[in-house]
């Protein structure tokens, strides 16, 4: 059976008792000041970066969850920021790239564990285009950089459920 999504928070975040009760499936809320909390998924990116001749350029983990497995450049998409702005800075940070051309391709709801904690996240794929990667250097997360054939990719080498799946959609298009 899977647990609350907020089995975590024991606690109100407006009155602080220790009243912090299931609603449903995706609520909880507080029997002492009523406050009812909707847990919604955190929005996250991640980017299919290919260049002229078509390759794909990849990023190796540097930090857990799958630390040194293969990962697509991507993370969390900040306040008041776009999955299009998201995907261009992550880009950015990770790589040194530029991307020119941002299309949205699908979305797949995920759980990232992060330092004891799950984070459910609703990771949405994008595919971004660059002249070359003859400028990309590794950054933030990543910790080396690869370029690959699409063709070449097994979902097995990466390290997070959301991203093989995805690597399995894209190879199918």
């Amino acid at each position: 059976m899977k647990q609350h999504p907020l089995h975590q928070f024991a606690y109100c975040p407006v009155c602080g008792q220790p009243t912090f009760v299931e609603r449903n499936e995706k609520a909880k809320m507080c029997t002492h000041c009523g406050f009812v909390y909707y847990f919604n998924p955190s929005a996250a990116v991640a980017c299919f970066i290919r260049n002229a001749a078509g390759e794909l350029l990849l990023v190796r983990r540097a930090k857990e969850p799958g630390k040194g497995t293969l990962d697509l450049p991507g993370g969390f998409v900040d306040m008041y920021e776009s999955g299009e702005e998201a995907a261009a800075r992550e880009v950015r940070e990770e790589t040194g790239l530029e991307i020119h051309q941002c299309r949205y391709l699908f979305s797949i709801p995920n759980i990232y564990p992060y330092m004891g904690f799950e984070v459910h996240t609703l990771d949405q794929f994008f595919e971004c285009h660059v002249a070359d990667f003859s400028q990309a250097q590794a950054a933030d997360d990543a910790a080396d950089i690869l370029v690959r054939r699409p063709e070449t990719l097994s979902p097995d080498e990466f390290g997070l459920q959301s991203i093989r799946e995805a690597v399995k959609r894209y190879k199918m298009q």
